[in-house]
């Protein structure tokens, strides 16, 4: 049963993108489908073998002992602050962001992350039927960060047509930074952010092959990475240091406004109409959870949990998923959590349209143009990503 809901999930994405398609005639089917299958294998592969479970245990591992490094700056300097036996979200979730931006400054400055961005970008090249640079991008979206990726790569912004501007925004949108999967690990079983992370990486190019086909000549498939202006190891470090500082700050901003609003809104639709207003949310995505794989007795439940991270953000549908995470089965935790593990919201039309604005005005304001369909496509990305886990779990 489990697979006939996913195939009709998997018909229902493509046939979603479809319908956003600017140019039908020019969808490759091949690499498309390999794609899919690559993602399944993947799935497959890091959810149900031994092997699998070494190398996200492995991952896991690393990142914990990170967190633990970072949690000894944090305790330094705020270990007065936090009451024992109580969890700050502030102190232990967004401030050891801090050192692994340190760690990713580190990695960048010794050309070690340039060049594994190159290489694994090079290699999907091979695979999506896409340009270098769309590979290379969304590799480095996924290492540095959805706003940070455009001044890599920012030589080319401005001789980029609207249609390839669109695949590198997608992506940036459909995958999440590394400086935050520590985060999200404290959250969600690290198994799922891991494969999320990995399969979002081809979802992103399959549902852009659809919404957005195209050709790039041999002429144009050309990359040129902006070299980050010569700096001092200290410099660098000063640098990221504080920019890691920024968006813990930024995060913990948002998630104040974010769940204040939520917690007012919900109680005056409480009021009025005797439901929450995510109880609404809920059943209007009920069925997209369904079609995810979850049970229909959870649909309602996961759908709320679908809608909260697309009108607010990842980390508030998260943590709204962590209060009620024992009403759900395994299956259903799993779906939803790897659909969680990706930029797509709101919020981040904001953020990309505005990162490209800063490095040229005119790219900015077509992305800020093509914001909604952007989001759009990130989001079936999720969806997509969520139908490929409910095939192997």
């Amino acid at each position: 049963m489990k697979y006939i809901i996913a195939i009709i999930g998997l018909l229902v994405v493509f046939g979603l993108a479809y319908v956003a398609s600017n140019n039908r005639k020019n969808i490759k089917i091949k690499p498309i489908i390999l794609m899919v299958v690559i993602q399944v294998l993947l799935a497959g592969l890091l959810l149900n073998t031994k092997f699998g479970l070494v190398l996200i245990k492995g991952f896991a591992d690393v990142f914990s002992k990170l967190l633990e490094y970072a949690g000894s700056g944090v305790s330094f300097v705020f270990g007065g602050l936090a009451n024992k036996g109580e969890m700050s979200f502030f102190l232990n979730v967004l401030l050891p962001i801090v050192f692994i931006s340190v760690l990713i400054g580190i990695f960048q400055h010794f050309k070690i992350l340039p060049f594994i961005m190159k290489g694994i970008g090079l290699l999907l090249s091979k695979i999506n039927g896409m340009g270098k640079l769309e590979s290379y991008n969304a590799v480095a979206s996924a290492m540095v960060g959805q706003s940070e990726v455009f001044i890599t790569v920012k030589k080319q912004l401005g001789l980029l047509p609207a249609h390839r501007l669109y695949t590198l925004c997608a992506s940036a949108m459909s995958t999440v930074s590394m400086s935050i999967v520590g985060a999200y690990m404290t959250m969600i079983e690290p198994r799922y952010v891991v494969t999320a992370l990995v399969i979002n990486l081809f979802g992103g190019f399959i549902i852009s092959s659809i919404i957005n086909p195209y050709t790039v000549p041999a002429d144009e498939d050309i990359l040129i990475i902006q070299d980050v202006e010569k700096q001092s190891f200290f410099e660098m470090l000063g640098e990221y240091i504080v920019d890691g500082f920024k968006v813990a700050i930024i995060v913990g901003a948002m998630l104040i406004g974010f769940v204040a609003l939520m917690a007012c809104i919900n109680n005056v639709f409480q009021l009025i109409f005797g439901i929450s207003f995510q109880e609404i949310l809920g059943y209007i995505f009920a069925p997209v959870a369904f079609i995810m794989g979850v049970p229909f007795a959870e649909a309602v439940h996961a759908g709320g949990i679908m809608a909260t991270k697309l009108v607010t953000n990842e980390f508030v549908a998260m943590m709204d998923l962590a209060k009620i995470h024992a009403s759900f089965s395994p299956r259903t935790l799993g779906i939803i959590s790897v659909f969680l593990v990706s930029f797509a919201n709101f919020s981040s039309i904001g953020i990309i349209a505005g990162a490209v604005k800063s490095l040229n005005e005119k790219k900015g304001n077509t992305v800020a143009r093509f914001g909604l369909k952007l989001l759009y496509g990130a989001t079936l990305v999720s969806v997509l990503s969520s139908v490929i886990v409910s095939m192997v779990l």
